[in-house]
C-alpha cells in the first residue's frame, strides 16, 4: 500500500479536549510519512524503518486504523534475527541514495552473520523494546468493537506472541549473561538517546582506530549542524560499529572484547513494563505456563536490578559501565527509569517525584513548559539545543505520563499531557523542543510524535 493509497481513516477519528486541532494534523503527518505498510520515521532525515519508532506509531495508529498498526509491526517483524533481535534499523530499498548513513552496505548484517535475516536488509544493533506495549494497545483498542476486528486482533496476538517473547528472552539471556536484571547495550545507538551525556565517560575511554570516511547526511537535513552529534561523537559511533562488525555481531564475541558495554537502566526498564505487557498477551493467549513464570521473572529480576542502581544523592537510577565496573553519574531523562518499570513503593515514587519536580528537571523556573529537559539544566553536559543533552522530547513526556498514570499520580500525569499537547499545538510534531522557549527543533513531521499525541488524546486519564 503506497502513500496514496493509505487508507481514509487515517485523517478521522476523535477530536478530544482543547487540543482539538492536534488530532487531525497528527493522522496528516502519519498519511504523509506512510510507506506501502510501514511508516518513516520523518519525511527525510531517517528514510528507513526504525525498531522503536515503529513501536510508538504503531502505539498511535492503533486508535485510528488498528489495520494499518498490525500492518507496521508485522513489517518491521520481519527483520527479526533468528537469535529473537528485532534490529534497530529495517532497510527501506527505495530510499534514495544519499539519504542516510551508515547504510546497509556499511552494516552488512546478513553477510557477516548467519542469524541475520537473509531477506530484509538490517541493522546488527537493537533499540528499546517498546513493541509488546504497543501490541498489548492493539488489543485493548480492538475491545467492544466488531466482531470481525476483535478477531482480527487475536489473530495478530497469536501470530506474533512467539516473536515478542523469543525478543525479550534474548534481551534477558544474551544481553544480560549475568542475570542483573539489567540490558547491556553495546552502542548508544541501542539506547535511543545516541548522543546524550549518559555515554560521555564510557567513550572517552575508547581509542579509535581507523575509521573508515564517511558522509554526514543527517547534517543536509537540519537548520542549525550544532543540533545533532558532533563529528568526534560519530567517530566513535563508527568506529564501535567497525568492532561490532569485525566479530560478526556475535554476542560472546562482543562481551569478550568490546569496549562499550554498558547496562542501560531506561533500556531495562522499557524491558520491565513490556515483559508486563507480554504477561497480560500471554494470558488473553492462554500460552503455556512455563512462559508466564519466566516472564514474571523477567520482571521481577528487572525491578530489583534497576533498585541496585539507584543513586540516593542524586534522587535518580543511574546506568552502570561494566567494563570500569562503576556508574555513570549524569541526570538525565534516563534517570527515572524505575517510574517507567513500576512497582514502586511510596517511598521511592515520592524520592523520583521529588527529583522531577525539582529544579533539576521539570521544576526549572526557565522552562518554557513544565516538562522535563532530556538532560538536567544543572549538568556541564547540557546543550539545550543539542539532540538528547537537553531538548525536550515528547515521546520522552510519553512515557513518563504513560509511567505516572500506571503509578496511580493521575493529577501529574494530567499536568505532563496537558503541557505536551499544548507545546505541540504550538510548535508542531518536531523531533524535539528547545526547553527554555519552546522551538521546534529537529525533524518538523516527526511520525511518533504524532502518534503519542494521538494516544494522548485518546486514552486520556486512562491506561
Amino acid at each position: 500500500m503506497r502513500e496514496e493509497e493509505l487508507p481514509e481513516s487515517l485523517s478521522e477519528g476523535p477530536r478530544t479536549g482543547g487540543f482539538d486541532g492536534v488530532n487531525p494534523l497528527a493522522t496528516d503527518v502519519l498519511r504523509r510519512n506512510g510507506v506501502k505498510s510501514w511508516t518513516k520515521p520523518a519525511p527525510s532525515l531517517y528514510p528507513h524503518q526504525w525498531s522503536w519508532d515503529s513501536a510508538f506509531i504503531a502505539l498511535g495508529l492503533a486508535h485510528v486504523d488498528n489495520r494499518r498498526a498490525t500492518d507496521e509491526l508485522e513489517t518491521l517483524f520481519t527483520g527479526q534475527w533468528s537469535t529473537g533481535k528485532i534490529p534497530h534499523i529495517v532497510f527501506n530499498p527505495e530510499a534514495p541514495e544519499e539519504s542516510y548513513f551508515p547504510d546497509a552496505e556499511r552494516w552488512n548484517s546478513s553477510a557477516l552473520s548467519e542469524d541475520a535475516p537473509s531477506g530484509p536488509r538490517t541493522s546488527g544493533l537493537c533499540q528499546p523494546p517498546v513493541h509488546a506495549i504497543a501490541v498489548r494497545r492493539i488489543w485493548q483498542t480492538s475491545r467492544g468493537k466488531d466482531e470481525e476486528r476483535v478477531a482480527r486482533a487475536r489473530s495478530f496476538l497469536a501470530g506474533n506472541y512467539r516473536r515478542l517473547f523469543s525478543w525479550h528472552r534474548y534481551l534477558a539471556t544474551a544481553r544480560d549473561p549475568e542475570g542483573s536484571g539489567l540490558v547491556t547495550i553495546y552502542h548508544p545507538w541501542e539506547s535511543g538517546t545516541d548522543n546524550s551525556p549518559r555515554w560521555d565517560a564510557a567513550l572517552d575511554r575508547i581509542s579509535i582506530g581507523e575509521v573508515p570516511s564517511y558522509p554526514r547526511y543527517d547534517l543536509k537535513h537540519v537548520s542549525d549542524p550544532s543540533h545533532r552529534p558532533t563529528d568526534s561523537e560519530y567517530d566513535r559511533f563508527l568506529w564501535l560499529l567497525e568492532l561490532l562488525k569485525r566479530v560478526h555481531y556475535d554476542e560472546a564475541d562482543i562481551y569478550a572484547r568490546h569496549p562499550f558495554l554498558v547496562k542501560d537502566v531506561l533500556f531495562s526498564a522499557i524491558l520491565v513494563a513490556a515483559n508486563e505487557a507480554l504477561l497480560e498477551i500471554s494470558e488473553v493467549l492462554e500460552a503455556p505456563r512455563e512462559d508466564r513464570e519466566l516472564i514474571e521473572g523477567w520482571i521481577e529480576r528487572g525491578r530489583v536490578g534497576l533498585e541496585e542502581q539507584w543513586d540516593p544523592n542524586l534522587g535518580l537510577c543511574l546506568d552502570h559501565d561494566v567494563l570500569a565496573g562503576e556508574p555513570l553519574k549524569v541526570r538525565t531523562i534516563a534517570g527515572f527509569a524505575p517510574l517507567i518499570a513500576g512497582g514502586l513503593d511510596r517511598p521511592r515514587l515520592r524520592d523520583l517525584l521529588g527529583t522531577l519536580d525539582s529544579q533539576a528537571f521539570a521544576g526549572n523556573p526557565r522552562l518554557r513548559y513544565r516538562l522535563p529537559p532530556s538532560t538536567s539544566p544543572e549538568e556541564p553536559g547540557f546543550h539545550p539545543r543539542s539532540y538528547w543533552r537537553g531538548p525536550v522530547w515528547p515521546v520522552a513526556n510519553w512515557l513518563l505520563w504513560w509511567s505516572l498514570l500506571r503509578a496511580g499520580e493521575s493529577e501529574r500525569a494530567q499536568g505532563v499531557r496537558r503541557e505536551t499537547l499544548e507545546e505541540l499545538s504550538e510548535g508542531g510534531f518536531a523531533e524535539y523542543f528547545e526547553p527554555f522557549t519552546g522551538e521546534a527543533l529537529g525533524s518538523k513531521e516527526q511520525s511518533w510524535t504524532a502518534a503519542v499525541a494521538l494516544d494522548m488524546l485518546a486514552t486520556g486519564g486512562a491506561d
